[in-house]
């Protein structure tokens, strides 16, 4: 058994996607205030589309939560969730986007949580319950094969802003996305370029300077091209904003 590193309104454009197929730590995040959006009604290729040519590499497993170095919070409902090598991880662009694994025994769809920094290009450290649904735990490392596909998610995207974030050191974190997340810029008050924002290791994008006081225009990128835009309020520690649609 592989025992693995604790882990780390405005209206809204959706673009057609265009292929197929200061702080902070990586702790897991508490569950901040939540500030709802508006209703939109999108629509949507089939869950499981592919987004990625198919990866080999060995399946292991540990003991998952949710939490981990993506800071997402824990997910004891819903343990369909895995660690990603270091390499495929790419300093957090995986984190949240959903990989179909296939092994000896069968097939199931987790989605990243975490980081495996031991683990070999291509390996995935599964989640328990996930590595029982693809072979036989007593095995404990099998070989794998596996693609990114368009997650199964209800609701649309949010955002969550890091514990300390003020308008002089914001960090955004996005959540709930089907498909996985390549850029975030902002545009904050009086504004009139957008402004890219780093994405760091434990999954939030810190924009480490001052900005105007006042709400936040945000553009979201998924992997394919697709974009959302949503304003945000003004930075505020903690805040959990429901974003109002989802990607196609």
């Amino acid at each position: 058994m592989n025992q693995s590193v604790a882990r780390s309104v405005a209206l809204v454009m959706l673009l057609t996607l265009a292929a197929c197929g200061g702080g902070g730590d990586a702790s897991g995040s508490d569950q901040g205030e939540a500030v709802g959006g508006g209703d939109t009604t999108t629509t949507t290729p089939g869950t499981g589309t592919t987004l990625s040519a198919t990866r080999t590499g060995e399946g292991t497993f540990y003991g998952a939560t949710g939490q981990g170095n993506c800071s997402f919070d824990a997910s004891p409902d819903n343990l369909m969730v895995a660690a990603m090598n270091q390499t495929d991880y790419a300093g957090s662009a995986a984190c949240g986007e959903f990989v179909k694994v296939t092994g000896p025994k069968g097939t199931v769809t987790v989605r990243i949580t975490d980081r495996c920094p031991e683990c070999k290009p291509g390996d995935i450290d599964l989640s328990e319950q996930a590595f029982a649904k693809v072979a036989d735990p007593v095995a404990g490392r099998v070989p794998i094969s596996w693609q990114v596909v368009a997650g199964d998610v209800s609701g649309p995207v949010a955002y969550r802003y890091k514990e300390g974030s003020t308008r002089y050191w914001v960090a955004i974190q996005v959540r709930n996305h089907r498909l996985p997340i390549t850029a975030l810029e902002i545009k904050p008050s009086g504004s009139t370029a957008w402004i890219t924002v780093e994405r760091l290791e434990y999954n939030y994008f810190v924009h480490p300077a001052a900005i105007a006081a006042g709400p936040v225009e945000v553009r979201v990128t998924a992997l394919g091209g697709a974009t959302l835009l949503e304003t945000l309020p003004e930075p505020q520690g903690g805040l959990v904003v429901q974003g109002s649609a989802q990607f196609p």
